[in-house]
């Protein structure tokens, strides 16, 4: 009997102590998870878009023009016991995607992996940057069509309980020149 009952101590202390590795996760509680105390204050710099969104998503052709709005669901969590963040992003034509970003201290910097269903690849780009104000910017170098050096360049604005802007534009070094290729309104699912 007294085996059984140490089992049984031993078992229960095991769960505890597992339950609370795991504490910042998302569960039946927090569906989104929760930012971990222990990370990084910039861990809260995504906190208004964590949850689901309802968007609009707007891409440019290589002509100029832009293709017609097209509906999305954007849902952003903590992941990785709340010292991360992750996005899924799934779109009506088809093309859903998804983002993991991860605030690394020693260069004071977010660093966004990002995949997709259009462009599989065994090497994750990323986007670098911060957050300032009500906005975070995020930077990738990029090549322009006609050769021009520059980066693209993604803008989270108007960020809010209720929603966010997104725009993706191509810029040049000095950010003089501006091309927009994507943009993004959404409003958060009550």
């Amino acid at each position: 009997m007294k085996q059984l009952a140490l089992l049984i101590t031993t078992l229960s202390l095991s769960l505890i102590a597992s339950a609370q590795q795991y504490e910042y996760e998302p569960n039946a509680d927090f569906p989104y998870g929760r930012p971990n105390p222990e990370a990084p204050a910039q861990i809260k710099d995504w906190q208004e878009l964590i949850g689901t969104c309802d968007c609009k998503s707007e891409t440019r052709n290589p002509d100029g023009t832009w293709n017609p709005p097209a509906d999305m669901i954007w849902t952003f969590k903590y992941i990785m016991n709340g010292t991360a963040v992750q996005d899924e992003v799934l779109v009506e034509t088809g093309r859903h995607a998804g983002s993991i970003r991860q605030f690394i201290a020693d260069s004071s910097r977010w660093y966004v992996h990002y995949y997709s269903t259009t462009g599989p690849t065994s090497v994750l780009p990323a986007w670098e940057g911060n957050r300032k104000d009500d906005q975070i910017i995020l930077y990738k170098d990029q090549t322009a069509p006609n050769g021009m050096e520059g980066k693209y360049r993604i803008i989270f604005s108007e960020i809010t309980e209720s929603g966010f802007k997104w725009n993706g534009d191509w810029v040049n070094p000095t950010e003089t020149i501006v091309y927009p290729t994507f943009k993004i309104v959404c409003r958060k699912r009550k």
